[in-house]
């Protein structure tokens, strides 16, 4: 075999999947002129094995026959669908948000819990940062506090005692931004095991066990009509208002439900048809006055919807005061 045969070969195992004309030109310019474009092209089907078929024995890098002239298909997209998950319940719905296990208030908690169960829920949603994770964040820590194995404990026992008291209806856990410090984490202090299923949130958690459904990946959730989200799955960069029901309808014009502020508040809207857009933001059930922000204007508060059969539903948007006392917002 010639240089310029051996030029040829070397084209076509580079680029096995270009036109042989597009790499005729190549060739054309790596000899300098000293081939016509046909000649180069000829070269090039050689190597290829597409220059009849006595020749194909022959070829350095063969190829299926393909029209002539064909180019690259479009590589086929690695995006996931990401939709709604419908929680398909008709009924009361009692959400729960930002408790913070092991950071909760004990008289918030229970006062929420005894008032669902009092209302006989049909379906209980921890609506994100049932979890803190204190141990793991990327912010400063108290090295005397630093205790991962702690905090699982007593996660594990928070949803054990929600099982128990409300042992016949679903329980949905939609992971807020202090449960997605876990994969955080682990993709960088375990990038290799991080994939395995042992090492997932829920295997650690025990939902499986306890029968309790996972949200992940910042999924909206679907109560009949109305959307649930944590809150940290909004849009950013946007000004915060003193309302974050307000807040909400800015980012979604839309009617939604969120956690995440620790504050409750209402916002309505109508629009151009005068269709009501209702947003609500829930309370925490947390402690009120953190370490990391003793001054705030959080309170304590959870919610329940009511789901009809036709779909549509209401909120009751309930506060908790210092004495545990429940009202509605």
């Amino acid at each position: 075999m010639d240089a310029v045969g051996r030029m040829a070969h070397e084209l076509a195992a580079k680029f096995p999947n270009q036109p042989a004309r597009s790499l005729a030109k190549v060739l054309v310019r790596q000899t300098k002129n000293a081939l016509t474009l046909e000649q180069a092209r000829s070269r090039i089907r050689y190597a290829l094995g597409i220059n009849g078929k006595q020749h194909r024995k022959w070829a350095t890098t063969p190829r299926k026959p393909r029209q002539a002239g064909a180019i690259i298909e479009m590589p086929k997209s690695q995006a996931v669908e990401w939709a709604p998950y419908k929680l398909g319940v008709t009924g009361k719905i009692g959400i729960l948000s930002d408790i913070h296990v092991p950071y909760h208030s004990d008289l918030a908690l229970a006062a929420a819990v005894k008032h669902l169960q009092q209302a006989n829920i049909d379906c209980l949603l921890l609506n994100g940062d049932f979890a803190d994770f204190y141990s793991i964040s990327r912010w400063e820590k108290n090295p005397a506090q630093r205790n991962l194995s702690n905090e699982l404990k007593q996660v594990r026992q928070l949803l054990e005692w929600l099982r128990e008291t409300f042992p016949q209806i679903p329980i949905v856990a939609k992971l807020g931004n202090h449960e997605e410090r876990w994969e955080s984490w682990l993709f960088a202090h375990a990038p290799e095991i991080s994939d395995q299923p042992e090492m997932s949130l829920e295997t650690w958690l025990r939902f499986d066990k306890l029968g309790i459904e996972i949200v992940r990946d910042k999924r909206l959730i679907l109560a009949g009509e109305l959307p649930i989200g944590h809150g940290h799955e909004l849009p950013k960069g946007m000004m915060n208002p003193v309302n974050m029901a307000r807040g909400a309808f800015l980012r979604t014009i839309h009617s939604i439900l969120v956690g995440h502020g620790h504050r409750t508040s209402g916002h309505a809207e109508t629009d151009l048809w005068h269709n009501e857009i209702f947003c609500w933001s829930t309370g925490c059930l947390c402690d009120l006055t953190p370490d990391y922000s003793r001054l705030n204007k959080w309170n304590w508060g959870f919610a329940m919807v009511e789901v009809f059969s036709d779909q549509s539903f209401s909120v009751d948007n309930y506060r908790i005061g210092k004495n545990g006392t429940v009202r509605g917002s």
